[in-house]
């Protein structure tokens, strides 16, 4: 038996990289300074609204310029996405802020200091 939103999941991966192509070939707001990889999307069942998660490399001044910028673009991305998709309706565009990369950074970092911690030589044992 088929997934039950499996036609959401592909709209949502194709919107995904609709997105990822119209920032890299250069969204032309001023506003968006930091550097955006769209990280995924999130569709509703009805195909009504996405949920666009990006991740912004910057200063937090920067991030929060580049989203407002994207949050102004979401209403130029609709007819474009539906066009690209051959949607009746496109779905309406909210850009979320998605700090997994952060996060992931972050844990690197401590585990690195555990590591750097626990080696033999800074007056610890190794077992």
């Amino acid at each position: 038996m088929p997934a039950p939103h499996r036609r959401a999941d592909r709209v949502a991966e194709a919107i995904r990289e609709e997105i990822a192509r119209f920032l890299t070939d250069g969204a032309k707001d001023p506003r968006i300074v930091g550097f955006v990889t769209v990280t995924g999307v999130d569709v509703t069942r009805d195909l009504r609204t996405a949920r666009v998660f990006v991740s912004i490399m910057g200063s937090d001044a920067e991030r929060a310029q580049t989203l407002e910028g994207l949050e102004s673009l979401a209403a130029h991305l609709r007819p474009r996405v539906a066009r690209a998709l051959r949607l009746r309706l496109a779905p309406d565009i909210m850009f979320r802020l998605d700090h997994s990369i952060e996060q992931a950074a972050r844990i690197e970092t401590l585990l690195a200091q555990l590591k750097d911690e626990s080696t033999p030589g800074n007056g610890e044992s190794g077992n």
